[in-house]
C-alpha cells in the first residue's frame, strides 16, 4: 500500500498563497485551483475569503 502524506489542516505557505492569488485573478475557477494547489476545495475555498481573493464562479 502507497503512503500518501496528508494536508490536512496544513499551514498556507505564501508560495500557495501567492499561486492562488495569481490563479483566482486569471479567472479559474475553485475545482481547477484547488486541484493545482493539492488543496481541498473547502480550503481553497476558505483561504481566498480569508485573503480577500476573489474565485470565479461556475458557469
Amino acid at each position: 500500500m502507497s503512503q500518501k502524506i496528508a494536508k490536512h489542516k496544513q499551514p498556507w505557505k505564501p508560495e500557495e498563497l501567492q499561486k492562488l492569488q495569481t490563479l483566482a485573478g486569471k479567472g479559474k475557477g475553485l475545482k481547477e485551483i484547488a486541484k493545482a494547489l493539492n488543496r481541498t476545495e473547502e480550503s481553497t475555498k476558505d483561504a481566498a475569503k480569508t485573503h480577500g481573493f476573489s474565485i470565479a464562479k461556475a458557469r
